[in-house]
């Protein structure tokens, strides 16, 4: 997983309450354990004016130019400001895939849904929750100003806006140390791998049966 230690990008508002994951990513994309692929798909229904299906080539499909990823202000973005609830729905881990291969770096919301919010660090995406008034104002300073950037810094908890104002937010410490240095659910049993081999041996000489059993022998 890649580490997140700050970011710096243009913001896309996305003024849109209660944002399902099947809006993220439709469910007819969901084949994929892959991780990668998913962002050409991503908000699908709203960015193309066609129906979109599996594997196909989307470089020649009809855009929705009223859509904010199809504007050129918002084409190179990498932090999405959303509204209330973002990622409600199902459970699927390919909505912070799909965000993630799009190019997102964090999301900025006033609320998210657990499971969703759950995934984002599982999967290197940073959600970031900020009061309504304060989502409000960026939403204000998007719109007033092309190429609008802000900085989310992890390490020391805040979002930064062009005129230097900060928003501190909270993350949990366990999170906060995993995404830091690079470390998903595979990485952090890893770390272990020394204690499970010498569990694994004193369990084969304890019970050489079982081991037995699961080769077939």
């Amino acid at each position: 997983m890649n580490k997140f230690i700050q970011h710096c990008g243009i913001v896309a508002p996305l003024d849109r309450a209660n944002v399902d994951t099947d809006m993220i990513i439709p469910k007819q994309f969901l084949k994929s354990i892959k991780r990668s692929g998913f962002g050409v798909y991503l908000f699908d229904e709203i960015r193309y004016l066609d129906e979109g299906v599996a594997d196909q080539d989307c470089s020649n499909r009809p855009l929705n130019d009223d859509f904010i990823l199809n504007q050129p202000r918002y084409v190179q973005s990498s932090v999405l400001l959303a509204r209330v609830n973002f990622g409600c729905g199902s459970s699927r881990e390919h909505a912070p895939w799909a965000l993630e291969d799009f190019g997102f770096k964090s999301v900025i919301a006033p609320s998210f849904a657990d499971i969703f919010y759950n995934n984002c660090f599982k999967n290197g995406l940073l959600p970031v929750v900020l009061s309504e008034k304060i989502v409000e104002q960026l939403f204000s300073e998007c719109a007033a100003t092309e190429g609008y950037e802000l900085k989310v810094d992890l390490e020391r908890q805040v979002v930064v806006t062009p005129s230097g104002e900060e928003f501190a937010f909270e993350v949990e410490a366990f999170r906060k140390h995993c995404l830091i240095n690079g470390l998903d659910d595979i990485d952090l049993t890893m770390q272990s791998v020394d204690d499970i081999k010498a569990y694994e041996a004193k369990r084969k000489g304890e019970a050489p049966w079982l081991f037995g059993a699961i080769k077939g022998n």
